[in-house]
């Protein structure tokens, strides 16, 4: 089953020759930049605080400062070499399958390394800008508002990796620009995207098996047998190269410290009553509408719309991204930032599944999604 497009409107109320100023990508461009550059400003222009790096990885000292995530991604763009860089990564084989972000930024910046922690945000600014042009388009083909574009690009979880030089603005902007490739008919490059996407954030192959699920569903053998060659593919491949360099897979449940990946649903947020039934309750008054919920309604109305015939890739992604996110570790659920950033998938695609249905009520709810910005305070 196709996904159906419809062209978009010239609104009547601009003048003509007038061109769209105001539209969610440039606002969501404009809340980046002074994000990053206030936290740059504030580290007296060094673009380095935003990778915020830890003495105990970048000068190898065991009882030094334990640094953020972005400090790989900076590591592995200074020293792509796998035998170099591994002693600078918690979980080298983890860390390092997520490649394109530090390669491009390597890319960019021709090898200078002086020029790569300005090229890392800027990246990461740029691909999330043409993300939420991306998701505007896809809604506005839908007969929907195209400002509702404007929660995924204000997701408080792509800020928070926007601040802290994290992959997943690319990762996701990649997989918008990959349906919205295949809503106008363009399947290989919706393809590439998917595949790129993948090495950008191991996470967002779920999308990549939406997408299969729907060509296998629709009985298109072709199309199913390019995404797996394109997308799916390269990706074991890589998995194995992996392997050979560090011992290990990349794909795991997290870094050092990490729980695995639960098999009851929300078993992982409710593990943290062990140690303080005061956080869990501070936990489930914030999480329990902003994630939980969402979670149970997209497995009900992504299921509801399996069974009576509507089986596509926006089905299939609400619903896997909703599985996944139920049955995420102790770990990823006790660290706030940690679980903002892993559920932009989940905003993705209930964005997009609501936009979809014309579920009005669905799409006004996202909107109170914003208040978790608050998070940014902190």
């Amino acid at each position: 089953m196709q996904l159906e497009f419809h062209p978009l409107t010239v609104e009547t109320d601009l003048p003509a020759g007038r061109v769209r100023v105001l539209h969610p990508a440039a606002v969501t461009l404009l809340a980046m930049i002074l994000l990053v550059v206030s936290v740059i400003g504030t580290a007296g222009g060094d673009p380095l605080a935003l990778a915020r790096l830890g003495t105990r990885f970048s000068e190898g000292n065991p009882q030094g400062t334990e640094g953020y995530d972005g400090q790989f991604v900076y590591y592995i763009a200074r020293s792509p070499d796998p035998g170099t860089v591994a002693p600078h990564l918690d979980v080298p084989a983890y860390r390092y399958q997520r490649i394109l972000l530090p390669l491009a930024a390597r890319l960019l910046a021709l090898g200078d390394p002086q020029l790569i922690p300005w090229m890392i945000p800027l990246i990461v600014i740029l691909a999330h800008t043409a993300g939420v042009w991306a998701v505007a388009e896809l809604l506005a083909g839908w007969g929907v508002n195209r400002w509702y574009s404007l929660v995924y690009g204000l997701w408080v979880g792509f800020l928070l990796a926007a601040r802290l030089d994290l992959p997943e603005p690319l990762a996701y902007g990649l997989i918008a620009g990959a349906l919205l490739a295949r809503q106008r008919g363009r399947e290989r490059l919706s393809w590439i995207l998917y595949a790129l996407a993948v090495f950008a954030r191991e996470v967002t192959a779920v999308f990549v098996a939406a997408q299969l699920l729907a060509y296998l569903t629709e009985r298109r053998w072709k199309e199913a047998a390019g995404v797996s060659l394109f997308a799916v593919a390269p990706f074991v491949l890589f998995q194995g190269g992996l392997w050979l360099a560090f011992g290990e897979p990349g794909v795991g449940s997290g870094g050092e410290m990490a729980t695995p990946f639960e098999w009851i649903p929300f078993m992982g947020l409710l593990r943290i009553g062990e140690y303080s039934r005061v956080y869990l309750a501070a936990m489930l008054v914030v999480f329990g509408p902003a994630i939980v919920l969402p979670v149970v309604w997209c497995l009900w109305q992504s299921t509801k719309s399996w069974r009576s015939g509507s089986r596509n890739v926006i089905v299939y992604a609400c619903f896997l991204n909703a599985a996944v996110t139920a049955m995420l570790p102790f770990s990823t659920f006790r660290e706030t930032g940690g679980l903002l950033r892993f559920a932009c998938g989940l905003v993705l695609a209930l964005l997009l599944f609501a936009g979809r249905s014309q579920s009005k009520r669905a799409l006004n709810y996202t909107v109170f999604w914003l208040a978790l910005n608050a998070f940014l305070l902190k």
